[in-house]
């Protein structure tokens, strides 16, 4: 029996230490709690994942313009328009009308264009002599207008001995912009006309006796639609005047043998006219966009390369990999960069007008005798015209 119990023994002892303990028992149901618990958790945020994607991915639905959700919107837009539609009225109004108000007092104003009046008729020897007749008559004419309502040019009298008893020096002073045209009564005109019917001067020219000088390339707008047309009119007034009292006098004088008019019909009819003598005329037509419209493009170039070139200077203050530049060099950058685009796109405008073959090599003239187009710098005008628009 003794030995019966002493082999039991083991056997229970060894049946006690194959089966597991207590506190790995509850280790192993603490470590199955946090698993499910991991899994409750996973699960949670990917479903709070999934409800965010959705969020992203569905976009807010349109509404109408009168939504109720668009309320603060709207009223944002309203006030954003009205401001920008103020400020443009505001532009418009100071700014482009400037324009109107260059053109507003013209009639008024034509008078500060000065138009010299010089009569060298029988002032100046060798043709002091006789008396003269069309120099008084020029001169009455052109003060009779000064009396007259607005709008007429800005006649003066000017004696013959401020030029020197010269009348080219008239043309050196149109030419220096001392006036925008002259009215010159030749020293021989009365001797020339009374010469031709005493003598039957078959080579007397009319358009001798008085000259109109101006220099259109000086503003041909303003020459054509104002001063021009006035002394045309006036030219017109004049010789419709003094060719009947001339006629009438010849006429009247038994003394000049009517073959001599016979021969000179043109000493009794017009028996006087004017030449006009543009020093400088604004020719060829090609060139007027170089001077109008053509500076207008060229200032919006200039203008608009801004933008232009703005992508390319914010390289140096948004780098990829390497730091961005201090502000000072980079507005000396910007500065010099803009300069030196300006001095190649100017170029690229006058090129248009040599390629339009504009006359740049003109040999010069001499400036109190007409000329087309003469370059006082030679070759080098060119160069000269492409730093003006630079």
């Amino acid at each position: 029996m003794a030995e019966e119990q002493r082999q039991d023994v083991p056997s229970h002892r060894t049946r006690t230490d194959e089966s597991p303990s207590s506190g790995e028992t509850l280790d192993g149901h603490d470590m199955d709690g946090e698993q499910k618990e991991r899994g409750r958790r996973q699960k949670h945020e990917e479903a709070t994942n999934d409800e965010e994607k959705g969020e992203h991915d569905d976009p807010p639905q349109p509404v109408g313009f009168f939504s109720k959700e668009l309320n603060k919107v709207r009223l944002q837009v309203f006030g954003l328009w009205a401001r920008t539609t103020l400020i443009l009225a505001v532009f418009i109004l100071a700014v482009l009308s400037l324009y109107w108000a260059v053109l507003f007092h013209v009639e008024k104003n034509m008078s500060s264009l000065t138009v010299f009046v010089v009569d060298f008729d029988g002032r100046v020897d060798p043709y002091t002599g006789g008396t003269p007749l069309l120099g008084p008559m020029v001169t009455q004419m052109t003060q009779s207008m000064l009396s007259m309502p607005e709008p007429h040019l800005g006649f003066e009298m000017v004696e013959p001995s401020v030029f020197d008893n010269e009348p080219l020096q008239v043309r050196q002073a149109v030419f220096d912009w001392k006036a925008y045209a002259a009215i010159i009564v030749m020293p021989n005109a009365t001797a020339l006309l009374q010469q031709a019917v005493d003598q039957g001067n078959t080579t007397y020219d009319p358009l001798g006796a008085c000259q109109v000088i101006y220099v259109a390339a000086r503003d041909e707008t303003t020459y054509y639609n104002y001063i021009l047309p006035q002394l045309s009119a006036l030219e017109t007034q004049i010789t419709s005047e003094f060719g009947p009292m001339w006629t009438r006098m010849v006429l009247e004088n038994t003394t000049i043998p009517r073959e001599n008019l016979q021969r000179v019909p043109q000493a009794l009819s017009p028996a006087i006219g004017f030449s006009q003598f543009s020093l400088r005329p604004f020719r060829p037509a090609v060139i007027t966009p170089a001077v109008t419209i053509g500076l207008i493009y060229l200032i919006i170039l200039s203008f608009f390369s801004f933008a232009f070139y703005l992508p390319i200077h914010m390289k140096f203050l948004s780098p990829e990999g390497y730091p961005p530049m201090k502000f000072l060099p980079f507005v000396i950058w910007r500065w010099f960069a803009t300069v030196f685009a300006y001095f190649f796109l100017s170029l690229a405008y006058s090129l248009i007008s040599l390629a339009f073959q504009i006359p740049f090599a003109n040999p010069s003239a001499p400036t109190t005798q007409v000329a087309n187009n003469p370059e006082p710098y030679g070759k080098g005008t060119f160069v000269v015209y492409w730093m003006i628009n630079y």
